[in-house]
């Protein structure tokens, strides 16, 4: 087995399979549906990264003798220690900022321009962490707990953000 660099993608894998104990990676891309807002993850990773995963011994492979011959996977004991391990440790990786509307900020776009519609994104993505909210159960696992916790502070700041940048418009007339 060869020995592998493990990445955030590689993670998102092991860590949906010690969730659901086997899957396909057609199953594997429908989980990660619910990462959206939390991490990007393209579909073709959610294919290739398993069978990289079992070549090096985290994941086991099950392939269909007939039909459709889909390739279900599920953790091995390595890849239930690796998790673990990622688990256990702290991160000392920085958050990277993907935004549209402020890479526009920096290459000089009208900020008001900008602003509205940034704010209007925000307000709907908070009010949809709300509903979420709400909608909560007491027995729901911490982990997605406290990530929409996070997720909400942090659509309240951008909401914060994109109006003070929306009212400089009518402040300036």
């Amino acid at each position: 087995m060869q020995e592998i660099r493990l990445t955030p993608i590689s993670f998102i894998v092991l860590g949906l399979l010690s969730w659901a104990e086997k899957a396909t990676p057609y199953e594997l891309k429908r989980m990660a549906a619910s990462l959206s807002d939390l991490w990007s993850v393209q579909h073709t990773q959610l294919y290739g990264e398993p069978a990289r995963l079992a070549k090096a011994g985290y994941l086991s492979e099950q392939q269909e003798a007939t039909g459709r011959r889909r390739k279900t996977y599920a953790l091995t004991k390595k890849g239930r220690e690796a998790l673990a391990a990622w688990l256990a440790g702290p991160t000392s990786a920085f958050t990277e900022l993907r935004d549209p509307g402020l890479l526009k900020l920096y290459f000089g776009a009208d900020p008001q321009t900008v602003a509205a519609e940034q704010a209007e994104l925000h307000r709907r993505k908070l009010a949809e962490y709300e509903t979420f909210v709400a909608r909560g159960s007491p027995e729901e696992a911490e982990g997605p707990f406290l990530a929409l916790q996070a997720g909400l502070a942090h659509e309240r700041e951008w909401v914060r953000y994109w109006e003070k940048l929306e009212k400089r418009k009518t402040e300036s007339r």
